[in-house]
């Protein structure tokens, strides 16, 4: 079982590289950097964690820039967004930014996906709460075929290019694993269609149990014709419980990842610090 860490990095937060260079000095599989493009003063969407939505949401710095600082001065960890909202993006643009990305980092990208929850900020980029799951399922599917396709084109009810060319292609073929993240049932339906991974987030699979949740996955992706071997899984905001992660490692969970708190270095590194003696104990 890998593990890795996610952070909301801020002008006030310890940098990407920094961190990406600790990390990799512990032994640490991987780096995650979520996104928001903007936080609307309207705040129509209730914070789904309770009360006022932490600061770090409004600052967070892009997530491609940031972990692109991260994969230039490593070798070996890998860089993911822990989430892009798909939601939100042009597919051709980023499209380009996961290959270039992908190639800058010598093939250590990994695209997880998501659908968001913040419907005003999705309103500024004129997308339709109703539809943004079918909108991120046809952008994911264009992304696809650009990144395999010489003369790609696709053809949907949201998305729509003729052929038309696009390099440098990805250097993970047939292109990084897009990881879809989101709650069960729902983001893991999305992720056994057309995803290569599913993140869902340990505080969401409690309620019902995770070991529970994830029987309930792999079935659902053996009923649809998916191999639940292709289909790893890797769970978010993990906590600092030896039990709880020998469990995840006893279930076959692929990757954990624990949340960091957007500090300085003084305030992150024994957090680490515990985390590899928890890595060590895993073996």
């Amino acid at each position: 079982m890998k593990s890795g860490a996610v952070m909301f990095f801020t002008e006030y937060s310890m940098s990407p590289a920094a961190l990406a260079r600790k990390l990799e000095d512990r032994g640490f599989e991987s780096l995650w950097v979520p996104e928001h493009s903007h936080i609307p003063l309207s705040r129509v969407s209730p914070y789904p964690g309770g009360g006022p939505l932490p600061r770090p949401y409004y600052d967070i710095l892009d997530p491609f820039l940031a972990l692109n600082t991260a994969a230039a001065v490593t070798t070996k960890l890998k860089i993911g967004t822990g989430v892009c909202l798909m939601n939100q993006r042009d597919p051709i643009q980023t499209a380009k930014m996961v290959s270039t990305i992908d190639q800058l980092s010598a093939g250590r990208f990994l695209f997880g996906i998501g659908n968001g929850w913040t419907r005003d900020e999705m309103d500024n980029h004129g997308t339709d709460f109703a539809s943004r799951h079918k909108l991120v399922r046809e952008r994911t599917e264009a992304m696809k075929a650009i990144w395999t396709q010489d003369d790609a084109e696709y053809h949907g009810e949201l998305v729509n290019f003729d052929k038309m060319n696009q390099w440098p292609k990805p250097v993970q073929k047939p292109h990084p694993p897009i990881i879809v993240g989101g709650a069960f049932p729902f983001a893991a339906r999305r992720a056994i269609r057309y995803g290569d991974g599913w993140i869902p987030r340990a505080d969401r699979l409690e309620k019902d149990g995770v070991g529970v949740l994830i029987d309930k996955f792999r079935q659902m992706a053996t009923e649809a014709g998916r191999d639940p071997a292709s289909l790893p899984i890797t769970i978010f905001r993990v906590p600092e419980k030896i039990d709880q992660l020998r469990f995840c490692q006893q279930i076959g969970i692929d990757r954990v990842v624990f949340s960091l708190p957007a500090d300085k270095e003084d305030s992150i590194l024994p957090i680490l610090d515990r985390w590899s003696e928890l890595q060590r104990r895993l073996g």
